[in-house]
């Protein structure tokens, strides 16, 4: 098993010098306090643009105001149910907790831990996790401001002012968040989302009376701060992160830079986060469409800035170069491929903080159609032949050159490592990569079924970022998905929060078929940390038309005395409708054994599964997965 000096070198080696070197440095002047003199708190009022200055601005939004929209009006029950409970104090966090914060919430309590952080403190002093604060991400959530837009929805759907609460919301946080103290200047990306979510504010309640000049003051005041703390710690997204922190804030520098052209620095936000942006998107979102945090829903908060970069640089002539075109393109392709046509789902896979940035439609969270004809929309493409609401705000034509069709058949992403298999009623989504980049979960040759729309075999999903370390790990770890362990032994070794040792890696993939299946075959090296040499092997066989797999597994190099353990997670509601066995490589029947697993569809809240899971020392499995037909 690894020491301590082993997983200091592997983690040098997996994430590199640069990394390394930053982050011990970044902590070392965290401590000496030097970080904190960078970040001034409290300083003095200025003003750096007026009302009547931002408003004669030539730069162009996704609409110029309110009165200019022509959204047809569609008051749903649920739109104002939504909006009732907001006005009431209670908000759907993470878009899966409804939680009553009260009226009079004061932006720094922890509503699932109760905890009150101290506001006196210089953000720099407040931790990220501790067990006292609980997640942290609870704070930050209505903070973000992302519930404005069921507000505003509400306004223009109903035709009902609320200017007022959406100001008073506004001032109440910047009074109760003085400039770079507490929790809510913490994380950079907040601050960039917070900004980019108020500039929508502004532009939807431009003519508004209640938007005066001592209200728009007190805005700039706070966006310049922010911007001014997002620039001077972009470093750490881009060095220490890179993902999709990065490519927030380095958008959010680039779009404050353009409509608040007077503020001070404003011209090199503009040009550095441009330029930022670029580079981060072609790192970030390889050029197969995959995307470097290995996580669906992460990869839609990417399509969701490229929607806001590409639509707005081009109404203000300032077009972003053909590279970010193109990995919108290809990841456009990637996520479709992924979907189920059905319900515009796609399979539960890698870290879901149950982030949505902007929500501009009434969809379930896991449906992805509406963000990706957004996009799609800016190419002239339709995705499929419903309209959501959400290429309407943006302004986006809806006269579509092309549609965006995905074909039956096999599928594979090379860099990402993923492999799908799409038939009428079917999809089956197989894992199989190495890392360039920080692994999320550890997951390798994971196999996620999908029939008639539902998800027969599932991927556990993530639950909490910051909750017991048996519950992360079993979220984060291998036990949650449908692949291998070895005893109770991960593919990799977890490290701390979102650290993995000993990356596992793929040798060899392939998709292939014939004239009554598809045949996937994979191998990585993995469980590196219990023995050098340990590779799994799967062969997935689909049959052509019948939701029938037939899977080998094999693990060659392990231990003798180490079971290789092989795990299927499957929704209580369907359990009775999927019939596994297995028989060991010696045509010997395996018992399956029965217990509970967790599933969760959406961040912070959690369900049981049916877990099967096949034992032996033999290292050799072969299976047979057939969900009942016509269910």
């Amino acid at each position: 098993m690894a020491g301590k000096l082993s997983k200091i070198i592997n983690l040098v080696n997996n994430m590199g010098w640069r990394y390394v070197s930053f982050r011990a440095r970044f902590e070392l002047v965290r401590r000496a306090g030097l970080l904190k003199k960078r970040f001034p708190s409290n300083p003095p009022y200025r003003q750096y643009c007026t009302l009547e200055q931002w408003k004669s601005s030539k730069t162009r939004f996704f609409f110029k105001d309110k009165e200019s929209l022509r959204l047809p009006r569609d008051p749903k029950p649920e739109l104002k149910e939504t909006f009732d409970n907001i006005r009431d104090g209670k908000l759907l966090l993470f878009n899966s907790i409804l939680t009553d914060l009260g009226r009079d919430y004061d932006w720094v309590t922890n509503p699932d831990s109760g905890y009150l952080y101290d506001i006196n403190k210089h953000w720099t002093e407040i931790a990220d996790y501790s067990n006292e604060a609980g997640d942290i991400k609870f704070v930050w959530e209505k903070s973000r401001f992302s519930y404005i837009y069921d507000i505003i929805r509400y306004d223009y759907h109903f035709n009902d002012d609320q200017a007022a609460i959406v100001f008073v919301d506004i001032l109440s946080w910047i009074k109760s968040n003085p400039v770079n103290m507490g929790p809510n200047y913490r994380c950079s990306q907040e601050m960039s989302l917070r900004v980019m979510n108020w500039i929508f504010v502004l532009h939807y309640y431009r003519n508004s009376p209640m938007l005066t000049d001592e209200v728009f003051n007190k805005m700039q005041y706070a966006i310049y701060w922010h911007m001014d703390h997002v620039y001077k710690n972009i470093d750490f997204s881009r060095i220490a992160v890179r993902n999709n922190h990065a490519i927030t804030e380095t958008l959010a520098l680039y779009l404050t830079g353009l409509f608040f052209p007077l503020m001070p620095g404003a011209d090199i936000w503009k040009q550095k986060g441009k330029a930022w942006f670029e580079e981060e998107i072609a790192y970030q979102v390889y050029a197969d469409g995959t995307f470097l945090q290995f996580s669906m829903n992460y990869h839609r908060i990417v399509v969701q800035l490229l929607t806001w970069a590409i639509a707005l640089s081009e109404k203000n002539n300032d077009r972003f170069g053909d590279t970010v075109y193109n990995r919108a393109s290809s990841s456009l392709i990637f996520l479709k491929t992924c979907m189920v046509e059905e319900n515009g789902w796609l399979p539960n896979y890698g870290a879901n903080d149950g982030a949505l940035f902007f929500k501009l439609s009434n969809t379930h969270f896991r449906d992805f159609r509406p963000q990706l004809q957004a996009l799609a929309g800016l190419f002239g493409v339709s995705i499929g032949p419903e309209n959501f609401e959400d290429i309407d705000w943006y302004g986006i034509g809806k006269e579509y050159k092309e549609s965006l069709t995905v074909s039956d058949g096999m599928h594979s992403f090379l860099q990402g490592g993923y492999y799908i298999i799409r038939e009428a009623e079917t999809l089956t989504f197989i894992k199989c990569g190495g890392y360039k980049d920080r692994p999320s979960h550890a997951d390798n040759l994971h196999l996620d079924i999908w029939y008639k729309g539902e998800n027969i075999l599932l991927d556990a999903g993530s639950y909490k970022y910051n909750t017991d370390i048996e519950t992360m790990r079993y979220f984060s770890g291998t036990a949650s998905h449908n692949t291998v362990m070895l005893d109770d032994n991960d593919q990799m070794l977890k490290g701390g929060r979102f650290i993995w040792y000993y990356w596992s890696a793929c040798k060899e993939a392939e998709l292939s078929g014939n004239d009554k299946a598809y045949i996937f075959t994979g191998a990585v090296n993995a469980f590196k940390y219990v023995k050098d040499d340990i590779v799994h092997m799967r062969t997935v066989i689909k049959q052509k038309g019948e939701p029938v797999w037939v899977i080998h597994d094999e693990v060659t190099g392990a231990p003798k005395e180490m079971d290789m353990r092989q795990l299927w997670h499957m929704p209580l509601d369907r359990k009775n409708k999927i019939t596994i066995t297995a028989k060991e490589g010696n045509g010997e029947k395996l018992e399956a054994h029965m217990g509970d697993g967790w599933y969760s569809s959406l961040y912070g809240q959690k369900e049981k599964t049916e877990e099967c899971y096949f034992s032996t020392g033999d290292k050799t499995i072969d299976t047979v997965i057939k969900v009942e037909s016509g269910t």
